[in-house]
């Protein structure tokens, strides 16, 4: 059973039902993974996201990554991808797989300059988000690609357009 917590700042508003978007973004990304056996397990599987602003994540990302500047979204695993299988043996009946936090400006920006709505554009950033919690990367073109593809298949899942076709086609 998937739980997620959403923390939402003002800069977000009002612009859709954000915990429903959330719960269906992770959802898909955990049901397109490796690891979509964790959503039948009888432990709950808990992801917290928060929805902040350029100034929170770009002190994360320089914190954590080095990289003085905002970026869209920051995962935070909690779980060793080598021992998400055994998350079954839980003592307490749940495990926080991580957090994933997403800049508001950098999100929007991005989702303006590619015509695409907004919600779509979080939902692929909650997806990616959740697949690093799961352990999956893009740091060499193998993986890369392994991850697109989960990408894909988790936002087909919730009607969203494969966002990497135009890129496909002028490889």
């Amino acid at each position: 059973m998937l739980q997620t917590e959403l923390i939402t700042s003002p800069s977000w508003g009002n612009e859709g039902d954000w915990t429903d978007l959330v719960t269906q973004a992770t959802t898909a990304a955990i049901a397109s993974s490796s690891h979509a056996s964790l959503l039948s397990q009888s432990f709950a599987l808990e992801v917290s996201v928060k929805f902040s602003d350029d100034t929170e994540v770009q002190t994360l990302n320089k914190s954590y990554r080095g990289k003085d500047k905002p970026t869209n979204v920051l995962s935070f695993p909690q779980v060793q991808p080598d021992l998400l299988e055994t998350l079954a043996n839980t003592d307490d009946g749940e495990a926080l797989l991580g957090d994933i936090i997403l800049a508001y400006e950098t999100c929007h920006e991005e989702a303006t300059a590619k015509n695409i709505p907004f919600s779509d554009h979080v939902s692929h950033l909650i997806v990616h988000g959740s697949l690093h919690l799961l352990g999956y990367d893009h740091e060499n073109e193998a993986d890369a690609e392994i991850m697109e593809n989960c990408e894909i298949n988790a936002l087909a899942r919730l009607g969203i357009a494969n966002p990497y076709a135009e890129q496909a086609q002028n490889r």
